[in-house]
């Protein structure tokens, strides 16, 4: 009599859960369509979109748990964890896993991806000199953006971490996270803007001729120190980010070591050695991964400053323009599918300094 009753139980919750699934498909599947066909006021579709977005989220998650609460509590207690980060993964999954797997196929495949030339692409991509010049330059960003970005913020976490004006300085440094690296690339562009003659609007050039010196085309004819123009962006970018990270790891520093280290006759920069980097060594692997990880996708500056010329291309940049400039699907795709290739261990490194640390 229990078994039966169990299996009527589970049947029971099984059809409840496929009905509530069924349900909520023919809803906001015909929601979407609506907002799909509507012909009503944008301003009116985009308020009742995001209205539908939040209580159709909230409504789903609480309809799929009441769902999978009618399961019995050990297989119910398995299950709702899932419920809730499914959505996720699927999302995830939908983004980015499919489009990736894509982009692996078409690399196989010539440009108008009619024909396939298996590792053709990828042997086509190594010598040629335009990705080799975009290869040099990534590194660039790499090693001296990063290696910048760290020890700046590092610096200027420590200094300020000991300044009466901590909070100013933090916020004036943090300031340019909050612009995006397109506005970031505009900006810098009227400071490094070159015009033949005296009269200059740019910012660093009117500098130079305050000081007695010629205007430079900063970003254009100096190659290739040009990209070390570039790469200051990203270094008056990154660096609030890295500060804030390492003033938080620095404040972790337990204070007895310290004074106890202070005691014993140690300096300031002996402390900074011995026990704050080894201290927050785990924090400083994590910050330069991340940013390790930016520099090798950098786009956005590159593009918005010269557009990949005067030697600055870069292979995020070199995709695009064989992608979506000149319909190259197969070896714009196997750029894409290298990138990926070169993020892929940096990530999985970052990943794991974060499990180190208990982030999950």
């Amino acid at each position: 009599m229990d078994t039966q009753a169990k299996t009527k139980s589970g049947f029971k919750a099984v059809l409840i859960f496929l009905v509530v699934l069924l349900f909520n498909l023919i809803v906001h599947g015909a929601i979407f369509m609506f907002f799909r066909d509507s012909t009503l006021n944008p301003l009116l579709t985009a308020l009742a979109a995001v209205i539908w977005g939040v209580v159709g989220v909230y409504f789903l998650y609480l309809s799929f748990s009441w769902a999978v609460e009618q399961f019995p509590q050990q297989i119910s207690r398995k299950i709702l964890p899932y419920i809730f980060i499914g959505p996720a993964v699927l999302l995830l999954g939908w983004l980015l896993v499919l489009p990736a797997l894509r982009t692996l196929y078409l690399s196989f495949f010539n440009a108008s991806s009619d024909k396939f030339v298996g590792l053709g692409n990828y042997l086509a991509i190594f010598s040629d000199r335009l990705l080799a010049t975009a290869l040099r330059n990534n590194l660039l960003w790499v090693f001296v953006g990063t290696l910048a970005c760290v020890a700046f913020g590092l610096l200027i976490a420590i200094l300020a971490d000991r300044s009466s004006y901590e909070r100013i300085a933090k916020s004036i440094i943090f300031m340019p996270m909050a612009i995006s690296f397109v506005a970031a690339g505009v900006i810098w562009k009227f400071v490094y803007y070159y015009q033949p003659g005296t009269e200059q609007i740019g910012l660093l050039n009117a500098i130079v001729i305050a000081l007695g010196g010629e205007p430079q085309a900063w970003v254009t004819m100096l190659q290739p120190w040009n990209n070390f123009f570039l790469i200051l962006i990203l270094i008056w970018m990154q660096t609030g980010f890295a500060m804030v990270i390492f003033s938080a790891a620095i404040k972790g520093v337990p204070e007895d070591i310290l004074e106890a280290a202070r005691v014993d006759g140690a300096g300031e920069i002996r402390i900074f050695f011995r026990i704050i980097i080894p201290f927050i060594s785990t924090t400083l692997l994590t910050v330069t991964t991340t940013i390790i990880v930016f520099t090798l996708k950098i786009f956005d500056v590159v593009m918005v400053m010269t557009g990949g010329q005067y030697d600055t291309e870069v292979v995020a940049t070199q995709f695009y323009r064989q992608f979506f400039m000149y319909r190259n699907f197969g070896y714009g795709s196997t750029l894409a599918i290298v990138l990926l290739i070169a993020v892929l261990p940096v990530i999985y490194f970052n990943l794991r300094q974060i499990r180190k640390q208990g982030g999950f």
